[in-house]
């Protein structure tokens, strides 16, 4: 990450204008970061873990926001156990399948599936070749990760600011959501209403989308983790001054879910927003779904690269 927040997002900006058509997906990638850590407005009643308080209603809204950055920040941690999962992306590009391994050394993953079909022959030696041209040059992956290690640093700093950033209140009826409610075992969800702090100042503009974002989140009472965050932009919001404007009324959803014991990694993202990039303006519609996640022993991204290349495409 720049040593600034400001010389950040300037860069990620004007990267963002290069000719490879990544605008969406650059600032796409930030505002998921942003709705990631306000996330952390879910909260951890004060019990032991595995218990609910007796009446988690009665403890201060903010007191459940403090409390659950400490276990958002073990979500931004990847490590044992890695995870093998599917991420299924539906945006303006298609619609695209991959198989993703985490590796020690960061995450990698290989095409499978466009458009709901097998990969054609050229399309998949695309995939090998880009694969290939990883294992061939460590340089390579470390460009690869270098978005995603700068994006947990600026979550971090995020999650560090929201307590104070928000301000959080009981939604009025504790709606619950629909799965939630079919399973009668479980104890209501807490569920909280949040809106940007008017008394809280932006430490630098890398914060300033939160002064414009407002919503509602899910939270389980017994395990402390966040299970559902729906967020709106209420008002425009600029990025690095005027560079990157993210436009009023975009829309975000998240979700996710525990697996392998105590591990919490996202299951769903949905987005619907506006981005204009210098003279460049992009919406952005897509949904992003996890699924079939599974434990995989600690391996190198050279390992995790070969075990993907080894691996069969559906339908062959």
């Amino acid at each position: 990450m720049h040593d600034s927040g400001a010389s950040y997002w300037k860069g990620m900006a004007w990267r963002a204008i290069g000719t490879d058509g990544s605008a969406g997906m650059v600032i796409r990638n930030r505002m998921k970061i942003v709705l990631l850590t306000s996330a952390t407005l879910a909260g951890a009643a004060v019990c032991a873990r595995g218990q609910v308080a007796p009446d988690p209603l009665s403890l201060p809204a903010k007191r459940w926001a403090a409390d659950a950055a400490a276990n958002e920040l073990k979500v931004l941690q990847v490590g044992s156990p890695y995870l093998r999962y599917r991420m299924h992306v539906h945006d303006a590009k298609g619609d695209m399948v991959r198989d993703v391994i985490q590796s020690r050394d960061g995450t990698v993953a290989r095409v499978i599936l466009r458009e709901g079909r097998p990969l054609t022959e050229e399309e998949d030696k695309a995939e090998h070749e880009r694969l290939q041209a990883m294992l061939d040059s460590p340089a390579a992956f470390a460009k690869h990760v270098k978005g995603d290690v700068s994006g947990r640093k600026l979550a971090h700093d995020m999650i560090q600011q929201m307590p104070e950033a928000m301000l959080y209140t009981y939604a009025p009826g504790q709606p619950q959501r629909a799965d939630r409610t079919a399973n009668g075992d479980d104890p209501p969800e807490i569920v909280l209403d949040y809106k940007p702090n008017p008394a809280w100042s932006p430490p630098g503009v890398t914060y300033d989308a939160l002064t414009g974002l407002e919503g509602r989140a899910w939270i389980d009472p017994r395990t402390h983790y966040m299970t559902r965050m729906d967020g709106t932009l209420f008002r425009g919001v600029n990025l690095v001054g005027f560079i990157a404007h993210i436009y009023e009324g975009g829309k975000l959803s998240f979700e996710q879910t525990r697996v392998e014991g105590q591990r919490w990694i996202f299951s769903k993202f949905d987005e619907h927003v506006e981005i204009r990039v210098l003279f460049k303006t992009v919406k952005e519609d897509s949904h992003t779904e996890g699924s079939e996640f599974r434990a995989v022993p600690e391996m190198s991204y050279q390992e995790a690269i070969r075990t993907l290349l080894a691996t069969p495409l559906p339908g062959r």
